[in-house]
């Protein structure tokens, strides 16, 4: 049995496709558990938020090299409509996950900060960064011709 090197990175692109937004809905029930429990506890459920993020975060980074590996090796030049599209809404996925995440943990423990507040900003987050990440994912599996 030949192993195709494309094919491999299809595997990839999908493995790393499934654990950049699989996690995330660990999200929801934890930041609901997290609101008015103990130090202690809260500790623990920010070092799962955490954990998510960074598993998040590093498949995305494999998402993106090998949807360029993909593009480069592939039938599709970068211009096609589908494409462009994708990058657009990675981009904005890129900025909500920086943005929506990083920042608003960093947050979380600073004096006088509402922590309720940014309870529902973090999953407001996740849904928005999910979202986004379904867009794309239709764009890689139907590839729209948009223009």
């Amino acid at each position: 049995m030949k192993l195709d090197f494309y094919a491999l990175i299809i595997f990839i692109h999908v493995v790393s496709a499934v654990l950049s937004i699989g996690p995330l809905f660990i999200l929801m029930p934890t930041i609901k558990r997290l609101r008015g429990v103990d130090m202690d506890v809260e500790t623990a459920y920010l070092s799962i938020v955490n954990v998510v993020i960074r598993i998040v975060m590093h498949a995305g980074h494999a998402l993106v090299v090998s949807g360029v590996l993909l593009l480069i090796f592939g039938p599709w030049p970068w211009y096609t409509s589908w494409v462009v599209m994708t990058v657009a809404v990675m981009l904005l996925s890129g900025l909500f996950l920086s943005r929506g995440f990083t920042f608003v943990l960093r947050r979380f423990h600073r004096p006088g900060e509402n922590k309720n507040k940014i309870l529902h900003r973090l999953n407001q987050t996740s849904w928005i960064y999910i979202g986004l990440m379904l867009i794309m994912l239709w764009l890689m599996v139907q590839k729209p011709v948009l223009w």
